[in-house]
């Protein structure tokens, strides 16, 4: 199983924004921490499976990390 970097910002409203820095398009949300850290990891295995099946890179870049959390797959 790989890690991958995931920064959650408030979205207003709220919402929890989630998102994956290294993975382009992976974007999710949810009502609290928890909801977000969910959706973004059903985003990001679907994103991934997707982009394997067209053979692009899973990974677009690295990533410099100042505050995040992560999802493991």
């Amino acid at each position: 199983m790989m890690k991958y970097p995931i920064i959650l910002e408030d979205g207003g409203d709220g919402w929890i924004l989630a998102r994956c820095p290294i993975v382009r398009g992976c974007y999710a949300q949810g009502e609290t921490r928890a909801e977000a850290l969910i959706n973004i990891r059903e985003v990001l295995k679907l994103t991934l499976e997707a982009r394997k099946e067209l053979g692009l890179p899973l990974v677009e870049h690295e990533f410099s990390f100042v505050e995040a959390t992560e999802v493991e797959l």
